[in-house]
């Protein structure tokens, strides 16, 4: 008898591609429907048949050069019809791409391909400037064009079988060093086929957003590819394309993080163009119901809610949200697709009751091979359990609970339990009140230890357009609905949350505070001219009778769209350049004085810091 608290979904679903791979679904799929526009990029187009004919003669190259099964390949490109052709054509040859996202620093970049080994780097002449000397082969594919073409467009036999890898993408690692998952043909299969009975198979327009490094990618570009859809590519440009390429192309399926999907509903028009949509998945991250009610106003189609981790292939669990329903705090994520298993499970490893808090552990088809050479990891987090019928399970490290009617409620991370001043802390309560405050657009909430042994709760807020709000406010409002270990110490106001590159929330990009002489007294005067200028310029700017010289400007209720402001006013009255890093880093008038008048020595993670102020300023592509 199976666990009252386990969800089976074991029952095995398969499509009538089961026994192939995805090189072989794509190229039936190309037969079908030849002439059918397969991929758009910005002006351009490639039909089914240019594309098989094209990744053909791609893959007979890779083969020529010794790409096989289990040859892994590294793919160092930018969002284009190139970028597609050469991943197929990888996976036709047989082989397994890893992904390397253009935007990630040189130095992970090299620590990633000294980690996997790859001995072909797939790359563009001019992003072959930020690889390090590496063991591996580089091809400058703009640059092999003619020679690739030389090949025959026939059919290729791929040698590849259902239980050899087809991508190995790193995630990121609780030590530090980022982890390689390896993915196999069937793992991916298995999701396809428990897809096309959450959506269907009829075929649409897709809207492809997400960086090629993080697997819901595999979703919108090679299920839709072996569905009949017409994927479109969305490239670097940002946020503001995505609704006209939502109007342009009539896109009927859009995948988003819910951040990203904050930041669209934020403006009207982004808002309406999303409701023309006919299946809108949100993942990635929590479902907050504030917006979920917002994007209900304008989108009449399907609202999924889906949550999956890396190591049981893309999506886990996904729940279909009903148009009536109504919610006070949380969205269910559902309940496991086809072909997967989910059990909620306590410290020993013994099933929870219905409605008790537990890790969520994953088993099915969708569970992957491993870690890539990180054996004791891999026995660590892939677990085999006595009560299970499947062979190994997944700890996702997730906190959840089983609901009455079969649905699982996230509750938060395992590692997002903070212990303060002897207090366990659960850091998503504090983010769910702040955002149950009508002042409030976003949140999050992290501890922080800048100054070794002083811990403090800070919390970063997006405040909704047109709102007044001061952390003194907020403060007072969490101190009536929170203990008072709750209460962040200090609350700085963000015009956006930092993003990583598949649009989940950046914690580690978060600015860093200045907490050094917090105790001391506001009324503080300043003692020279520099901290004078300083003082009377934050005064002006944030209609405040007076700035202490030790009170931090963001808690004084600044926004960062303020601080570009105040480094043209403080330019012209200091007749002198100042970086806009200082204002970000720098946040009361002692530590900024300081640092402009060259007392403060430069802090060792100016090069760390000045990528967050791009984060900040800047959206990437999901």
């Amino acid at each position: 008898m199976l666990p009252e608290t386990m969800f089976d979904q074991d029952a095995a679903v398969k499509d009538d591609f089961s026994s192939n791979t995805l090189a072989r679904h794509f190229e039936e799929q190309a037969a079908r429907t030849p002439d059918a526009v397969a991929l758009y990029f910005r002006d351009e187009s490639l039909t089914y048949r240019e594309l098989d004919e094209r990744t053909n003669q791609f893959a007979r190259y890779l083969q020529s050069l010794g790409v096989r099964q289990e040859t892994l390949v590294g793919v160092l490109m930018e969002r284009s019809l190139e970028m597609v052709v050469a991943l197929l054509a990888i996976l036709k040859a047989g082989g397994a791409y890893v992904p390397l996202d253009p935007g990630y620093p040189s130095e992970r970049i090299a620590f990633l391909l000294e980690d996997s080994k790859a001995p072909f780097i797939l790359t563009t002449e001019r992003l072959s400037r930020k690889l390090p000397p590496v063991e591996g082969r580089i091809f400058s594919v703009d640059g092999m064009a003619s020679l690739i073409a030389s090949h025959s467009a026939d059919p290729v036999d791929c040698p590849a079988q259902e239980e050899n890898l087809m991508y190995m993408i790193y995630t990121s690692g609780s030590t530090g060093k980022p982890k390689g998952v390896m993915v196999e043909h069937r793992n991916v299969q298995s999701f396809f086929a428990a897809m096309d009975r959450v959506l269907g198979t009829k075929p649409g327009v897709w809207l492809a957003v997400t960086s090629i490094s993080f697997d819901i990618s595999v979703l919108e570009i090679f299920w839709t590819l072996t569905r009949g859809f017409q994927v479109v590519l969305h490239g670097e440009e940002g946020t503001d394309t995505i609704a006209r390429e939502i109007a342009r192309y009539g896109v009927t399926h859009f995948q988003s993080t819910p951040s990203l999907a904050r930041i669209l509903a934020v403006n009207p028009h982004s808002l309406a163009v999303l409701g023309n949509v006919k299946y809108l998945l949100l993942g990635g991250e929590a479902l907050p119901v504030s917006l979920l009610n917002t994007l209900r106003t304008t989108v009449t189609g399907e609202i999924l809610n889906v949550y999956g981790p890396t190591e049981t292939t893309i999506w886990s669990t996904a729940y279909r949200i009903p148009l009536a329903a109504e919610f006070e705090k949380a969205v269910s994520i559902g309940q496991p697709l086809a072909n997967t298993q989910a059990y909620i499970l306590d410290s020993d490893l013994k099933p929870v009751p219905v409605g008790e808090p537990g890790e969520l552990f994953l088993g099915g088809a969708g569970v992957v091979r491993g870690y890539w050479r990180r054996p004791e990891l891999t026995k660590e987090r892939f677990v085999r359990l006595p009560f299970s019928t499947t062979e190994r399970m997944y700890r996702t490290g997730d906190v959840a609970r089983f609901l009455a009617s079969g649905n699982i409620e996230y509750l938060g991370r395992t590692d997002f339990q903070v212990k303060l001043r002897g207090f366990r802390i659960e850091l998503g309560e504090i983010e769910a009140t702040l955002e149950q405050n009508s002042a409030v657009q976003q949140a999050v909430v992290v501890a922080r230890e800048d100054r070794p042994g002083d811990k403090r709760l800070v919390g970063y807020v997006v405040l909704k357009p047109g709102s007044t709000a001061t952390a003194a406010w907020l403060r007072a409002v969490l101190e009536r609905e929170l203990p008072e270990y709750m209460v962040p110490s200090q609350i700085i106001f963000l015009d956006r949350l930092p993003l990583t590159a598949n649009g989940k929330i950046d914690r580690n990009a978060l600015p860093t505070i200045s907490l050094q002489s917090c105790e001391k007294p506001s009324s503080e005067e300043a003692q020279s001219e520099i901290e004078q200028i300083i003082q009377q310029t934050w005064v002006d700017a944030l209609s405040v009778d007076h700035v202490g010289l030790h009170q931090n400007f963001f808690d004084l209720g600044a926004t960062s769209l303020m601080v570009p402001e105040v480094q043209i006013e403080l330019q012209r009255k200091l007749g002198r350049e100042i970086p806009l890093i200082d204002l970000f880093q720098f946040h009361t008038v002692s530590a900024l004085a300081g640092r402009l008048s060259g007392e403060s020595a430069t802090p060792r993670t100016s090069e760390r810091a000045q990528r967050r102020l791009a984060a900040r300023n800047s959206f990437v592509t999901l």
